[in-house]
C-alpha cells in the first residue's frame, strides 16, 4: 500500500533524475560540438578529431628529431600535391632554423610543439605558459608567422596547460589515429596504423623516422584512392561546411 506523500516523493525523484540527464546531455553536447571538440579539463578542450561532415584526413607530423627525414617527405608531399602540418619543437628549431624555413615556405602548416619536449601536465601555469611562447616568438621570427595549433608533447595535457594555451590564443590538438612510428619501426605497421577504419576528420599522429619516409607514399595513394582528401589541421578542424 502507497503511503501518504510517496506521490510528492516519486515526482520530487522524477524531476530529480530528469535535471540529471538534462545536463548529462547538455555536457554530451558540448563535448561534441565544434567540428571534433572534446570537452578536457573544466571549459577546456582539445580536438582528437576535426570536420566529421568532410572527407578530411590530416597528416601531423611531430619533430623533436629525424630532421634528415622532413625534406624527403616533403618532396613526397609534392608529387602527391598535399600539405601537412608539421609541429615544430623549440629546440628543434633553434638548431634547424633553414629547415624550418623550408617548411614554411614550401606551403606546410606548422604547429607549436613546446619549446623542450616537456609533459604539460606536470608543469605549472608560467612554466606552460614559457614552453608554448619561447617556441611561438621563434618560429615567427624564423617564417613570418603566427601558429595557432599546440600539439602537447607526448600527449600530456592539464588544466594549466589549457588556460596557457588559451590566453596565447592556441588551439590544442591531440590525434584520433597514432601511428606510434617513433616506438615500431615498421614501415607496414606505420602504413596500417595510418589507414585503418579510416573516418572523416581523421589526425593521424606520425614523426619524420626512415620508416613513416618509406610508407608515406602508399598512405598517400591509400587515402587518394579512398576518396579522403589530405588537408591541414587548421583546416581539417574548421567548420566550413562547403
Amino acid at each position: 500500500m502507497r503511503k501518504a506523500g510517496d506521490g510528492k516523493s516519486f515526482h520530487i525523484y522524477a524531476l530529480g533524475n530528469a535535471v540529471i540527464f538534462l545536463t548529462l546531455a547538455a555536457l554530451f553536447i558540448a563535448a561534441f560540438a565544434g567540428g571534433g571538440a572534446i570537452a578536457a579539463a573544466g571549459n577546456s578542450r582539445a580536438y582528437y578529431r576535426g570536420n566529421s561532415e568532410k572527407p578530411y584526413v590530416s597528416l601531423m607530423i611531430n619533430v623533436y628529431t629525424g630532421g634528415e627525414y622532413i625534406e624527403p617527405m616533403m618532396r613526397v608531399f609534392e608529387e602527391y600535391g598535399v600539405k601537412a602540418t608539421f609541429f615544430i619543437g623549440g629546440s628543434f628549431a633553434m638548431r634547424n632554423g633553414a629547415l624550418v624555413k623550408k617548411i614554411c615556405e614550401n606551403g606546410h602548416e606548422i604547429g607549436n610543439h613546446g619549446y623542450y619536449h616537456r609533459s604539460p601536465e606536470k608543469l605549472s601555469y608560467k612554466e606552460n605558459y614559457d614552453e608554448i611562447i619561447m617556441n611561438h616568438r621563434l618560429i615567427e621570427e624564423i617564417c613570418g608567422i603566427k601558429m595557432t595549433l599546440f600539439a602537447p608533447p607526448s600527449g600530456s595535457v592539464g588544466k594549466e596547460m589549457f588556460k596557457a594555451s588559451a590566453d596565447l590564443g592556441y588551439d590544442v590538438i591531440m590525434w584520433s589515429k597514432d601511428t606510434i612510428d617513433w616506438r615500431d619501426k615498421d614501415p607496414n605497421l606505420t602504413f596500417e596504423r595510418a589507414v585503418k577504419n579510416l573516418k572523416n576528420g581523421d589526425l593521424v599522429l606520425m614523426h619524420p623516422t626512415a620508416h613513416t619516409l618509406e610508407a608515406l607514399p602508399k598512405i598517400l595513394r591509400f587515402y587518394k584512392d579512398n576518396k579522403f582528401q589530405e588537408v591541414t589541421v587548421s583546416k581539417n578542424i574548421s567548420k566550413e561546411t562547403v
